[in-house]
C-alpha cells in the first residue's frame, strides 16, 4: 500500500519561493531581449543609410547645372573651331584666286608687249635696196577730203602703216565731219589745255609722238593729221580700221 506523503506548511513556503524565483528570471530575460531589439534595429537603419549614399536635391541640381554649363562650353568651342576653319578656307581660296588673276594679267601684258614689238618691227623693216629707176613725176592729189585721204594712204603704204580708205573716211566723218580745222573745246583734253584738233581729232602730244616723217609738222595739216592718227591707231589697235569710237 502506497505511503501517504503529507505536505506541511514548510513545504508550501519552499515551493512558493521557487516559483517566484523562476518568474523573476523569466521576466529579466524577456526584458533584456526587448531592450536589445530597438537598439539593433536602429543600428541596422543607420548602416543601410550609410551604404546607399543617396544624393540630396541640392547635389542633384548642382550636378545638372554643371553638366549644362559643360555642354554649352563644348558647343561654343565647336562653333568657334568651325568658324576658324571656314575663315582659313576662304582666305586660302582668295589667295589662290588672286595669284591666278595676277598670272593672267602678267600673261596678257606680255602678249600685248610682244604684239606691239612685232608691229613696230614690221613697220621699221626696210626692203632691200633696188636699182634706182627713172624718177617719176610727183603724183598730184586733189585739195579736198578725197585727195587728203589718198595722199595719206600712199605715205602710209611707204611707212608700213596699215589702214584703208574706208577706215580713214569712216573715222574722219565721225570725228570732224571732214573739217580739217575742227577743234574740240569741251572734253577733258580741252579742260587740260590740249584740245583735240583736225580731221581725226588728235591732241598735240600724240601728234608729236606719232608724226610721220615727210609730212608737215602742223597738227591741223590734213595729210599730217591723218597719217599721225593712223600711225597711233596702228600702234594702239593694230589699224585705224579697228577703230569705231573715240580713241
Amino acid at each position: 500500500m502506497p505511503r501517504t506523503i503529507r505536505i506541511t506548511r514548510s513545504h508550501k513556503l519552499a515551493a512558493a519561493v521557487l516559483v517566484a524565483a523562476g518568474s523573476v528570471t523569466a521576466i529579466t530575460a524577456t526584458g533584456g531581449q526587448s531592450e536589445a531589439q530597438p537598439t539593433a534595429a536602429k543600428s541596422s537603419a543607420t548602416a543601410g543609410k550609410a551604404a546607399t549614399g543617396a544624393p540630396t536635391a541640392q547635389e542633384i541640381a548642382a550636378e545638372k547645372a554643371a553638366a549644362e554649363t559643360a555642354a554649352k562650353k563644348a558647343a561654343a568651342d565647336a562653333a568657334a573651331a568651325k568658324k576658324t576653319a571656314a575663315d582659313r578656307k576662304a582666305a586660302a581660296a582668295k589667295a589662290v584666286a588672286e595669284r591666278k588673276a595676277e598670272a593672267k594679267k602678267a600673261a596678257e601684258k606680255a602678249r600685248s608687249e610682244k604684239q606691239a614689238a612685232n608691229r613696230s618691227t614690221e613697220r621699221k623693216a626696210v626692203a632691200a635696196p633696188k636699182k634706182a629707176a627713172p624718177k617719176a613725176a610727183p603724183k598730184k592729189y586733189a585739195n579736198n577730203l578725197d585727195g587728203w585721204i589718198r595722199e595719206s594712204l600712199d605715205i602710209m603704204k611707204k611707212k608700213n602703216i596699215p589702214g584703208s580708205y574706208e577706215g580713214l573716211h569712216r573715222n574722219i566723218m565721225r570725228e570732224s565731219s571732214g573739217n580739217p580745222n575742227a577743234v574740240n573745246d569741251w572734253d577733258i583734253n580741252a579742260r587740260n589745255g590740249i584740245p583735240s584738233k583736225g580731221l581725226l581729232q588728235v591732241i598735240q602730244p600724240t601728234f608729236d609722238a606719232y608724226h610721220v616723217k615727210g609730212t608737215p609738222k602742223k597738227l591741223t595739216d590734213p595729210v599730217a593729221n591723218i597719217t599721225a592718227a593712223a600711225n597711233y591707231a596702228a600702234d594702239r589697235y593694230g589699224s585705224i580700221d579697228n577703230v569705231d569710237s573715240a580713241y
